[in-house]
Parts: C-alpha cells; structure tokens; sequence
C-alpha cells in the first residue's frame, strides 16, 4: 500500500522530518508532496543518505517526491562522541532578529526531533530567554529533548540579569562552574 504525506505550505524542516518518520515506520512505497524546490532537495538528499530511491514529479506549485525501496545508503559515519549545544542569544546567526528567532525556533525543533540529541543543552547570556519564554513550541522542543535524555542547564546569573528567573519553564538553574563542567565532560561543543 502506497502512503502519502501533504507537506504543502511547511516550513523546513518539516517536510524532511514528516519523510523520515514515515520511513522509519516502514511506509515505502511514500510519496510527499511539497511547493518549493529546497524541499525537494532536501528530500532527495536525506533519501540517498538511507539507501532509497527518490523520484520527483512537478505539476505547477507542487512537487511530488515517491521514495520506493532501492539506492545504496552513503557508508556510516564514524562513532560519534557525546557532543553538548551552547546557546549564547535567543536568535541565529547576524542580521535580521526575526529571521534569527524563527531560525532559533527550527533548529530547536529539528534537534528535538533527531535521534543523535546532545548530552547538555547549554544557555547563557540572552539565550536563557529561550527556556524562560512564552514561545510554547520553543518549551516543547527543549522538553522534548529533555525527555530524550538532554541535561538543560540556565545560567542563574543571566536569568537573574535580565529579571526572568521567576519565568523559568524548562531546564535546571545553573552556574558557570556546572555550565563549564559540563561542557569539558562532552567529546565537543557546538555553538549556536
């Protein structure tokens, strides 16, 4: 039985993580449909990287990508080590804060949503306005890698600076001696 997928008007990562659950639970043949040629690629690629077949089909403003059984999966990587997420601000990279804080808000999501979930979730400076904000879906996603068995440690001092302390809604209130601890006890430190 053919399965299907309506990814119409989702923003990345969605359509991606949607293919790869239904993957993961075995529904091949699958087809998910897409508007936007980014998530056609990102689709083939993540289809090429576990050894299935990835066919596209274009009618105006949609895509349809058919994953069928087939291909060679890429080789595995190498072990990985623990690694731990450092988050500094409450928005990604420079330039535009919005497109920052939305761009914050996906990577939240999409790393709630992996199977490789980091040892400690780390925040300081602005960024401990992520677990002490109203943005539910920012909540859920740090929960969720809580859940998966994340340590979420705040920096108190931070929390305490910007008079949010009393809004803390996930995580453990923290100090940089357990900040730091933490993070020499992880194989690496990525930096958002």
């Amino acid at each position: 039985m053919a399965h299907y997928i309506d990814a119409m008007g989702k923003a990345c990562p969605q359509p991606v993580i949607l293919a790869k659950q239904a993957l993961d639970a075995g529904q091949v043949p699958l087809t998910i449909d897409v508007d936007n040629p980014t998530a056609v690629e990102n689709l083939k690629r993540m289809a090429a990287s576990r050894g299935v077949e990835a066919q596209v089909a274009e009618s105006p403003g949609r895509y349809s990508v058919t994953f069928q059984q087939g291909g060679q999966a890429a080789q595995p990587q190498a072990q990985k080590g623990s690694y731990g997420v450092f988050i500094g601000k409450d928005w990604v990279g420079d330039g535009d804060h919005t497109l920052g804080g939305n761009l914050m808000k996906m990577f939240l999501y999409t790393l709630s949503q992996s199977e490789d979930v980091p040892t400690a979730l780390l925040f300081m400076n602005s960024g401990v306005k992520l677990p002490a904000g109203d943005a539910m879906d920012v909540i859920d996603s740090i929960r969720a890698l809580e859940q998966k068995g994340t340590t979420v440690l705040v920096c108190g001092t931070c929390l305490n600076f910007f008079g949010i302390a009393d809004k803390l809604q996930v995580g453990v209130v923290s100090n940089m001696y357990d900040i730091v601890s933490k993070m020499q006890a992880c194989d690496k430190v990525l930096t958002v």
